[in-house]
């Protein structure tokens, strides 16, 4: 299956270096470019995008707004946003977490980690890039309860998960694989997939990165003081 993939960000140059970057593979294409985040979430629907390349600051409606837009429409519900920014230590990328973004990478990555990045999205996967550690995510999201993103019914959804899945849930907020898991609780990688998705479906997460971003605002995991 080819990936569908539209690029929002305002610089035109940018944009063009990522569309021969990534029509140059066999597994994905673009399919729209958008300078702002209002025409990305109207090219997102247009388009059925599979995974939107969003720059996080643009003119108008930014990347973060986009992502809201488009994590609580219904019809886009297997789109999954990747944030191109480039601060990759900052305030606005964990928003966009909580948003609904499966995660974020910096503009100055190497162009197989782009499309690598792409095709984890596309599967479902979180994606950090290797400065953004779960500690560091942590930290941002636990530094301030009062926050008005924060959503005081994740605690109480945790109580429909079984022993299992809230085991599994904590080793997912650490970083950790499908495969590491299955060796850590000694059960196949199938089984742990099992877990996870059920343990998605069960929070309403779109995906691994929002189990991870769930895990701590419901104090479930606790980010380590340094």
């Amino acid at each position: 299956m080819t990936i569908r993939v539209l690029l929002a960000d305002d610089q035109a140059l940018l944009r063009s270096a990522f569309r021969v970057l990534v029509d140059s593979e066999p597994d994905m294409e673009v399919v729209g470019e958008a300078c702002d985040g209002a025409e990305a979430v109207r090219l997102t629907k247009e388009q059925q995008a599979d995974v939107v390349l969003m720059d996080i600051r643009m003119p108008g409606t930014d990347g973060l707004a986009a992502t809201r837009m488009i994590s609580a429409d219904p019809d886009l519900a297997d789109v999954r946003v990747v944030i191109l920014t480039t601060f990759e230590v900052d305030d606005y990328v964990v928003q966009s977490l909580r948003a609904g973004a499966s995660g974020f990478l910096g503009k100055g990555s190497e162009p197989e980690e782009l499309l690598n990045a792409i095709r984890i999205a596309a599967g479902g996967q979180a994606l950090l890039s290797p400065a953004a550690t779960t500690g560091l995510i942590a930290r941002f999201l636990a530094q301030d309860p009062a926050d008005d993103d924060r959503d005081p019914g994740r605690g109480e959804r945790l109580d429909s998960l079984t022993v299992r899945e809230r085991e599994v849930l904590v080793l997912v907020a650490g970083g950790h694989s499908n495969d590491e898991i299955a060796e850590r609780l000694e059960v196949s990688p199938l089984t742990v997939k099992t877990h996870v998705n059920r343990a998605m479906a069960k929070l309403g997460a779109r995906d691994r990165a929002q189990l991870v971003v769930t895990a701590y605002e419901s104090g479930l995991v606790r980010p380590r003081v340094e």
